[in-house]
């Protein structure tokens, strides 16, 4: 695991780890890069100069035994100085960890963090090079026999600042550190095999939170949700021989009279699509319809971990959705616990089943806002792909603030429609209204039938079915959006 700290001032010359510097297109050297030139008397521009180093974005070139500064010297294309932004900061990130890494380099000293980017701070630079550096670094090895290899030899990055902003770029690094472990948390669980990551390991996982960062936690069991009058979410648990849980997580470290943030989960460990049987091809994935179950937690471990001065209550529902003799069939009417009947037309558009009952549970907190947050529809992955979020709010005031948390966090999102008009594609013969609403805008019609749970407070969803995780040669979970919600609440909490 990589160390890091802050410095300031100048690229310190000599030793045996590596200096990282960057360089514009064409051929131009960074300010910290200069520097480093001044010192190794022209080397650095001699190299640029032969072409060697275009200054591409991505690129990196490793110099050895250059005179006068280091025993190691990478260099970083940055692209055009014009176009570096945060997109280019994080490549440029991205690609010095990967180059370090297959070095023997187990100390470096990174002068990325002193670049121009926009109008961002230091504390901003410093927060993304860790939680890129941890993402770049992230393996997901618990369930091997054996280790692949031994791993990168780095095991310390010097993060170098301006000398005026290292009070402001600690709470940086600070931020990014819990950002970096609440997404490894959630990256661990959607990584999990489905016969590992249980409905009774989430809540396990949940408990050690609350020990940990002294939480209050509140574990529903199927008789417990049985007399609420949660049929909705139990009609999803019923082909399942895993027990249900409804989990409940509470930060309180704002004011008691101060009205809590909630984040909504949805926790299906593992959706076959139930007697709506899904495809064969790729269902492996189903494992990850429990990331937002993951983001919720692992944000809770983020905030934790940074004793944020704000009340934040965290609910998951989870379960398995299965095929069986006790399975819920297509044509079923359930009662949910806001009263409301619903038909279920098609067993696998089960989310919303789950999560309109923990959207009616949560009223009792008397919450400020909530954000819900699903693997929900593969209409939302169709209409935005593996980019953005598919956002949508019944209160403009809080999409935007959602909207800004993304574009600060780099965890984006896009803000859909919540029309009344789509509303019709619910309507139902038998019940208050249908599950579904048919083909045409699939994810704006699951995010109408959640709206229905959610009059009563300022709401926000969250689709993250193209976010959640990647497929092919990278598959795995992304960890999204734990970024974005942690910093919604760091701004919640920075408000007061």
């Amino acid at each position: 695991m990589v160390e890091f700290s802050i410095k300031g001032g100048a690229p310190q010359t000599g030793g045996n780890g590596c200096l990282v510097v960057g360089v514009f297109e064409p051929r131009k050297l960074s300010a910290a890069a200069a520097g480093l030139d001044g010192a190794a008397q022209g080397y650095l521009s001699k190299v640029v100069r032969r072409g060697d180093m275009q200054g591409k974005s991505g690129t990196t070139l490793l110099l050895h035994d250059v005179p006068g500064a280091a025993a190691r010297v990478l260099l970083v294309g940055l692209g055009r100085e014009a176009d570096f932004r945060d997109k280019q900061y994080r490549e440029a990130v991205a690609a010095a960890i990967r180059a370090l890494n297959a070095t023997g380099a187990e100390e470096a000293s990174l002068h990325l963090t002193e670049l121009v980017v926009g109008k961002r701070d230091a504390a901003w630079k410093v927060a993304h090079a860790v939680t890129v550096a941890r993402e770049s670094a992230y393996r997901f090895t618990r369930m091997k026999s054996k280790s692949e290899d031994s791993g990168p030899a780095l095991r310390r990055l010097v993060l170098n600042v301006d000398r005026a902003a290292l009070k402001h770029a600690a709470a940086g690094l600070e931020q990014g550190l819990a950002v970096a472990h609440g997404m490894s948390l959630a990256k661990d669980l959607g990584n999990l095999p489905p016969n590992v990551c249980t409905p009774s390991y989430l809540a396990g996982q949940a408990r050690e939170l609350a020990q940990r960062y002294r939480m209050k936690i509140t574990v529903l069991e199927r008789a417990d949700m049985q007399r609420l009058g949660m049929h909705s979410l139990l009609s999803v648990a019923q082909g399942s021989a895993q027990p249900p849980k409804f989990i409940v997580l509470e930060h309180r470290r704002g004011p008691k009279k101060m009205k809590p943030v909630a984040i909504v989960g949805k926790g299906i460990t593992f959706d076959t699509g139930g007697i709506s049987l899904k495809p064969a091809a790729e269902m492996d994935e189903m494992k990850f319809d429990m990331c937002g179950a993951a983001s919720v937690l692992g944000t809770l471990k983020a905030v934790g971990e940074m004793k944020l001065p704000i009340n934040v209550v965290g609910v998951v529902p989870t379960t398995e959705n299965m095929p069986g003799g006790r399975a819920t069939r297509p044509g079923d009417i359930v009662k949910s616990l806001s009263g409301q009947t619903v038909e279920i037309l098609n067993t696998d558009a089960e989310g919303r089943l789950i999560l309109c009952d923990a959207l009616t549970y949560v009223e009792r907190f008397e919450p400020a806002a909530v954000i819900d947050i699903a693997t929900l529809t593969g209409a939302c992955v169709i209409a935005l792909g593996h980019v953005a979020s598919g956002l949508f709010a019944n209160d403009d005031a809080l999409a935007r603030e959602v909207a800004s948390a993304g574009e600060a966090s780099y965890d984006r999102v896009w803000r859909m429609p919540l029309w009344a008009d789509y509303q019709e594609q619910l309507k139902s013969n038998f019940a208050d209204f249908a599950n579904i609403g048919g083909r045409p805008a699939g994810a704006v019609t699951a995010a109408c039938f959640l709206a229905r749970f959610a009059g009563k407070f300022k709401w926000a969803h969250l689709d993250i079915a193209g976010t959640a995780w990647k497929s092919g040669k990278e598959k795995g979970a992304t960890g999204r959006p734990v970024p974005l919600l942690t910093q919604f609440l760091i701004s919640r909490a920075g408000k007061r």
